[in-house]
């Protein structure tokens, strides 16, 4: 249908019943597998960039992929750059072609956070990108790296967002990256203080965690997006896996990573109807 900006989809999100879902890819395959399943579901879709994700492919080709998925696809689908840290990265990131970017300076003091925050909105404005920003931190890194969890306190979150005015907001209330058990506890009376005084979409980190009926729930408080991207990495590596040893035979590789993506679009197809995002296109 089209390449869109992560503000169009969310706004429209934000006012309705759903979230629009987020998921992390790593290659081309697993980036077509996420857009068949929102394709098959009828919903828009997000598809991001991680720092991983930018390392192995590098910024050129990862905006290549997602943007001629994009182009290709009969759903909405947004190019985004997740949890950039360097300032060269996003406008590189820019210039290639990603419609929206998230600068995460949550390890940064709230005046340092605000300030870089400021100046990746004013450039993101002129070139008609969405931003996305965090107050608080999520606990740990993408790859699983301990960090120290800090919820999002609502008055911060109030004045992050109008000395920045981003399009989106990534608050920390419960989740952690890289979990492989949905065993993340969401503090929702924290979710309802921070709604109760910034008027912007929410997004949350870390979903794969998330219980099922914890994840429907707070799709329909304002959260206009969902990040997942832990389980789509295991349910990939497992299906290959499992393709592998049931065909020791194998000799094409193509053969291998199209099969083990089936797996992927299930999953995918699965969270868009826990966040209600089906038939939304």
């Amino acid at each position: 249908m089209a390449l869109v900006t992560l503000k169009e989809l969310v706004q429209r999100a934000y006012k309705s019943d759903y979230a629009v879902p987020a998921f992390n890819i790593h290659t081309y395959e697993d980036a077509l597998a996420i857009v068949k399943g929102a394709e098959e579901m009828r919903s828009p879709v997000i598809l991001m960039a991680s720092p991983s994700a930018i390392k192995h492919l590098g910024i050129k080709l990862a905006a290549c992929i997602i943007n001629d998925l994009a182009m290709n696809a009969s759903v909405p689908v947004v190019s985004h750059l997740d949890h950039a840290t360097d300032m060269d990265v996003i406008f590189k990131a820019m210039k290639e072609g990603f419609t929206s970017v998230m600068y995460d300076g949550s390890n940064l003091s709230f005046e340092e956070n605000v300030q870089n925050t400021r100046l990746v909105v004013k450039v993101a404005r002129s070139f008609g990108i969405s931003v996305e920003a965090e107050i608080g931190r999520v606990g740990k890194s993408e790859e699983g790296e301990q960090l120290e969890q800090i919820l999002t306190e609502p008055q911060s979150a109030k004045g992050f967002f109008e000395q920045t005015q981003v399009d989106a907001l990534a608050i920390a209330v419960g989740t952690a990256h890289a979990m492989q058990r949905q065993e993340a506890q969401i503090n929702f009376e924290r979710v309802r203080q921070i709604q109760e005084v910034v008027d912007v979409p929410l997004v949350l980190h870390g979903s794969s965690g998330v219980p099922d009926e914890d994840l429907t729930k707070i799709s329909k408080m304002r959260f206009g997006k969902i990040n997942i991207g832990t389980i789509l990495k295991t349910v990939y590596v497992k299906k290959i896996k499992e393709i592998v040893l049931n065909n020791p035979g194998l000799k094409d590789q193509i053969v291998l990573l199209k099969d083990a993506s089936m797996a992927v679009t299930e999953i995918v197809k699965g969270k868009i109807k826990l966040l209600n995002s089906s038939g939304r296109v």
